[in-house]
């Protein structure tokens, strides 16, 4: 019998291997050579157009239009010695993914002829079509228009698909009237913030050197891959993803063979090919390895500044798809693309570091480097206390929803792993930082104390807790929580808001103690003495899977909200609106156009898994089991016919009974589901039309499943038309 699922096993079996060959034996031969870099602009630029764009870069002030003239000129010229002949704006829309329109750099002429034309105005400014794109009500269908505006921060590059080449130029995508359309305008907007906070605190009390402080990010990109063929024959996977049905198979992860194991070669060869466009692209990947799940992967770069480390993830998500269909291989990047075994997170290493090469959550040797830490250190925890619910919304997806708290990936608790010697260090400032003590002691004293308390704290400073939303890691903070397809800079915007936020309040009460009178070390010190003390329900050491931490965190008053809308709420609250407009992040509008867009996002995806699956269900599985318990049906009366007694096909009428049980199931399932979804439908309201369908349609989902999985169980190999867990995830 021939299935789609057996056609698509022997299309794998004659798979010739795809190798990849690097243009170099040494990376750095080719590492940003489609990168409109430093060297480029020096190359290509006059001095005038090149210090105006480093300029720009550092303080982000304007460029002259007349040098933007000269720097679109020269970016043209490098383009096409490369071999691009169309330019395009390249941007992050609230769609989740990234956006292009070419255009040509040839323009006609009269007389037939024609010219390559790039101009400071294309550079700069661009007009795509802004109708079509999520807004949230900030515009109505009919207004197209919206402009994407130029980011010198981040280089322009040269994006190869085939034969073609395109110059791709990072931008901003505002509507119309300056409403924010994309991740990237209030990423900038925040790391602005946090550097000038974080600037303040250096300045004021550490070292007045410092002209820079730079938000840094490094991100770890986890991911699935699987055969072509394979991913063709499952229609969940290639319209929502994940695998909707799917019986857990004998072997999963259980025996932990494959995390750190030796990589596949199929696999290390689809890494070699895409490692290799991601270096011409300046993307510093440095690590790949074998994760925890079966035909799970792992790729991590270098740390760099948060809005170019945003925009390379970005790329690399869109370059890993393009490169792994030359290999006749799928990426999944599905939190959450199989059950019972790991999903996909996407870890968000975030620190701070000065244009003096300091990196300030960085313990030191020094009472006052030990000072300067403590201070960065204990504010980011603060605002992780303060705030944690808006972290929790940053992550909130309905992919994310799959994976988070299920036995792999943190909780949707929020909270704060320091490991044992810090928590040490917090215990001692706080017990005598406080004002009593402080009046027993001398500023001296104070300072041979902390200097004595940690001494050349060593980097690896903490143990690792997996099970943590938010660790510190010896010199970064860890965001775990973050799914695997969301973009970064989600939880960046949060992130970077909320420390400066805390920054900025940090310098208010210490001055207020100084203008008390109190010394500025001494001041410092009883600061961060309260912080710790008005930071303690947020951190925790334990194992946040346990039963025990959620009867702990509910005792503490941490919310454990575990779906996506309700998590959005806390973009609503008025913490949230108060932060955000202070900053100048998001005006009220942005604010709740976003709220909606996100809610429409996740009803979307819950409502095209359930589709997919009352098709599947229908179309694919039912079928199949009707037609095994027709043959089992014939069996047993071709058995009574022959005068056997029933002890002869008790078994088959058991099996008849079972699939008639599951069959019925999936149906009523099904139906109840399909009922369930034209419910939400109805509802106008984005809120209330995504909890019906979080909590009347998805809540639907597990006991459909429970039948359909049955069903694969018991009806036979050759008729199940999907193909299986054990030939996804092992298949080579």
């Amino acid at each position: 019998m021939s299935t789609s699922r057996f056609r698509s096993l022997e299309r794998l079996h004659q798979r010739d291997q795809v190798y990849a060959k690097p243009p170099s034996d040494k990376i750095s031969d080719y590492f940003s050579a489609s990168v409109f870099d430093d060297r480029a602009m020096k190359k290509y630029l006059s001095e005038e157009a090149y210090l105006s764009v480093k300029a720009s870069m550092r303080s982000g002030q304007k460029i002259d239009r007349r040098v933007a003239d000269q720097v679109a000129s020269s970016m043209k010229a490098w383009a096409m010695a490369k071999g691009a002949t169309h330019f395009t704006h390249w941007f992050q829309p609230l769609t989740g993914s990234t956006a292009e329109k070419h255009d040509s750099f040839f323009m006609p002429k009269e007389g037939g002829e024609g010219i390559e034309n790039f101009s400071g105005n294309a550079l700069v400014q661009q007009e795509p079509d802004a109708s079509s794109f999520p807004s949230g009500g900030l515009r109505q269908t009919f207004e197209a228009r919206g402009y994407t505006a130029w980011d010198p921060s981040s280089p322009a590059f040269i994006m190869q698909i085939n034969a073609g080449k395109t110059l791709c130029i990072p931008t901003i995508f505002v509507s119309y009237t300056g409403e924010s359309l994309d991740f990237k305008a209030p990423l900038l907007k925040t790391l602005h913030q946090v550097e000038e906070a974080a600037l303040d605190v250096i300045n004021r009390y550490f070292d007045r050197k410092v002209s820079r402080v730079t938000p840094t990010l490094g991100w770890e990109q986890e991911y699935f891959l699987i055969d072509e063929a394979l991913f063709n024959a499952r229609p969940d996977l290639i319209l929502s993803g994940r695998t909707v049905f799917g019986h857990k198979p004998a072997k999963g992860q259980q025996l932990e063979d494959h995390y750190f194991g030796s990589i596949p070669e199929r696999a290390y060869q689809f890494m070699l090919d895409m490692e290799t466009e991601a270096l011409k692209l300046g993307i510093p990947i440095r690590t790949r390895h074998n994760e925890v799940a079966p035909s799970q992967f792992e790729a991590a770069p270098l740390f760099e500044e948060v809005n170019l480390a945003v925009d390379h993830n970005q790329l690399l998500m869109d370059l890993m798809d393009r490169v792994a269909r030359r290999h006749k291989l799928r990426v999944l990047l599905h939190e959450k693309p199989y059950a019972g075994i790991n999903g996909s997170g996407k870890h968000n290493n975030w620190s701070l570091g000065t244009d003096t090469g300091v990196n300030l959550l960085s313990p030191g040797n020094t009472p006052k480097t030990n000072l300067r830490f403590l201070t960065f250190f204990v504010n980011t925890i603060r605002a992780v206390q303060e705030h944690s619910d808006l972290l929790r919304a940053a992550i909130a997806s309905a992919g994310n929803d799959h994976r988070l708290g299920a036995n792999e990936a943190p909780p949707a608790i929020i909270s704060v792993f320091i490991g044992s010697t810090l928590t040490g260090v917090l215990d001692e400032i706080e017990q005598r930082a406080g004002k009593e003590q402080l009046d027993l002691m001398s500023k001296d004293d104070l300072k041979l104390d902390i200097h004595n308390k940690i001494p050349d704290l060593l980097l690896d400073n903490t143990d690792r807790n997996r099970t943590s939303p938010f660790a510190f890691t010896g010199n970064k903070f860890e965001v775990r929580a973050a799914g695997s397809a969301a973009n970064c800079a989600s939880t960046m915007i949060v992130l970077n808001a909320i420390v400066a936020q805390q920054l900025r309040r940090f310098v208010q009460d210490v001055e207020a103690l100084k203008g008390e009178g109190a010394d500025r070390d001494i001041a410092i010190l009883q600061v961060l003495s309260r912080y710790i003390k008005e930071s303690r329900p947020v951190l925790f050491e334990g194992d946040n899977y346990s039963e025990a931490w959620e009867k702990e965190a509910e005792k503490r008053g941490l919310s454990n909200v575990k779906t996506t809308p309700q998590a959005l709420d806390f973009y609503q609250a008025d913490k949230a609106r108060k932060l955000f407009s202070e900053l100048e992040i998001f005006t009220e509008r942005e604010l709740d156009a976003r709220h909606e867009i996100w809610l429409d996002d996740y009803t979307r995806k819950v409502q095209i898994e359930a589709r997919v699956m009352g098709e599947m269900g229908v179309n694919l599985i039912l079928p199949a089991a009707v037609a095994y318990q027709n043959e089992l049906l014939k069996n047993v009366r071709g058995l009574q016919e022959l005068g056997l007694p029933e002890e002869h096909y008790k078994a088959q009428l058991d099996l008849i009974g079972k699939i008639s049980i599951h069959i019925n199931g999936l149906k009523t399932g099904i139906d109840a589901m399909v009922d369930a979804r034209r419910a939400a439908n109805k509802v106008e309201e984005a809120r209330d039309r995504a909890v019906l369908y979080c909590d009347d349609v998805k809540s639907r989902f597990d006991a459909i499943r429970e039948h359909a999985d049955k069903l694969e169980r018991y009806i036979d190999d050759a008729r199940w038309p999907l193909p299986k867990y054990r030939e996804l995830l092992f298949m080579r």
